[in-house]
């Protein structure tokens, strides 16, 4: 976890309501003027996340970010793992989603939970799971309480339903159905229990999110409010950053090593590299504005692709991650890899994907998501695309010593 003495020093620059819009941190909302937020009473929001895997991607990262932005504006997160929501699964548009075992989900959940307190790190976040008030709760009061406050008309009309059940959809569980229901009243209960009246959310999630407010103006008729920050598309694929999309970069080291998330940020295209500073990093605009100024000035420097992949891991991974990563770079991309030693090779294991010494090659180069089979594995060692210290190796040997592999020109793994 990213200790006290990393926090990064913000001084603001701009009113919240200036900075969400320069970022690009705004979708839908129930919010007319976005200048209400810089002078709202109640300060405080919630943005959940469902233990659906063991790690968060740069897609959720990105609704985090909105989320440290609200609070270095003074608003208070509480911040929700979903214990409950995470045993049924957020509907999706295409298909039944499978149910992961309760070890599972209670596994996911620790993890989760201090992704989100590494990017957020307010001293006044409280950390809820809406597993707490739902494992208790009888289900003929939640239909009293919450079914009742809905019609059926207004929930087939969800759009997430519609593609599900209309033609040539796959159809939609009762529970899958439910999910909008339960969500819903996550925001009910954080208003009644701790007075949150504004949840904020990705923008696939805004229609979910929409039932809180439901709930609460029509059990407690007080006024509730949603913000919903745009779907981060990937400029080179047109995809969507998250898992579903098989692009999946995450913010767990063991998934996607802090040497791959440095390099993912650092090859982004110039078109999309200023859209993504706003949205990754915490420098501020005249520091963004200068960067980019500099980038058009000398593009061969790519300086703003430094800048992002150094912002974007130092808030997830630390700054002292950060620093040691750019070395590490720098020393694979210029040094005579044959002229490492085993200890540098055993130090670059704390930013690299890891191997087990004594299984053979191609086994390594899948496990450590050098190559996605075997056989690209055997392909790309026939053709001289795969080399162990810095030697071409173009057979399936076992790796029995401590060794630096490399794939083409910049993916590589430790064995160790």
């Amino acid at each position: 976890m990213v200790g006290e003495t990393e926090r990064m020093e913000y001084n603001i620059g701009m009113k919240l309501s200036e900075e969400l819009l320069w970022r690009g941190f705004k979708a839908e909302t129930s919010i007319e003027d976005p200048a209400e937020l810089d002078t709202r009473e109640n300060k405080k929001f919630y943005w959940g996340a469902d233990p659906s895997a063991d790690s968060l991607t740069i897609g959720n990262l990105a609704a985090l970010m909105m989320c440290a932005c609200f609070v270095r504006h003074g608003y208070q997160p509480y911040l929700l793992v979903g214990g409950a929501t995470g045993q049924i699964g957020d509907p999706k548009d295409n298909g039944e989603r499978d149910l992961k075992p309760l070890e599972e989900v209670e596994y996911n959940k620790s993890r989760i939970k201090q992704q989100v307190e590494n990017v957020i790190r307010s001293k006044d976040a409280v950390m809820v799971d809406n597993y707490d008030w739902f494992k208790d709760m009888n289900y003929l009061t939640f239909l009293r309480e919450v079914g009742k406050a809905f019609s059926m008309t207004q929930l087939l009309d969800r759009q997430f339903v519609q593609n599900r059940i209309g033609e040539g959809g796959s159809g939609i569980s009762y529970a899958e159905f439910s999910y909008t229901l339960i969500q819903g009243y996550d925001f009910l209960h954080l208003y009644r229990e701790y007075g949150v009246s504004m949840q904020l959310c990705g923008a696939d999630q805004y229609g979910n999110c929409t039932s809180g407010i439901h709930l609460i103006k029509r059990l407690e008729d007080a006024k509730a409010d949603v913000w919903s920050t745009p779907l981060v598309i990937d400029p080179a694929t047109g995809r969507k950053f998250g898992k579903s999309e098989g692009n999946a970069i995450w913010l767990a080291s063991e998934k996607t090593s802090i040497f791959d998330f440095y390099q993912f940020w650092i090859n982004q295209s110039d078109e999309a590299v200023e859209y993504l500073l706003k949205i990754y990093t915490l420098l501020e605009k005249p520091e963004v504005e200068a960067i980019m100024a500099e980038q058009i000035a000398n593009p061969g420097t790519r300086v703003a692709q430094k800048a992002l992949a150094k912002g974007a891991t130092e808030v997830v991974h630390g700054k002292d991650a950060a620093e040691a990563v750019i070395n590490l770079s720098e020393r694979l991309f210029a040094g005579n890899l044959q002229e490492l030693s085993s200890e540098e090779i055993v130090e670059f294991g704390n930013y690299l994907a890891k191997g087990q010494m004594g299984e053979k090659l191609f086994d390594i180069a899948v496990k450590t998501g050098l190559c996605a089979s075997k056989g690209e594995a055997r392909k790309l060692a026939t053709a001289g695309a795969i080399t162990v210290n810095g030697v071409k190796v173009a057979e399936d040997t076992p790796i029995d010593q401590v060794a630096l592999v490399k794939r083409g020109k910049n993916k590589f793994a430790v064995v160790m």
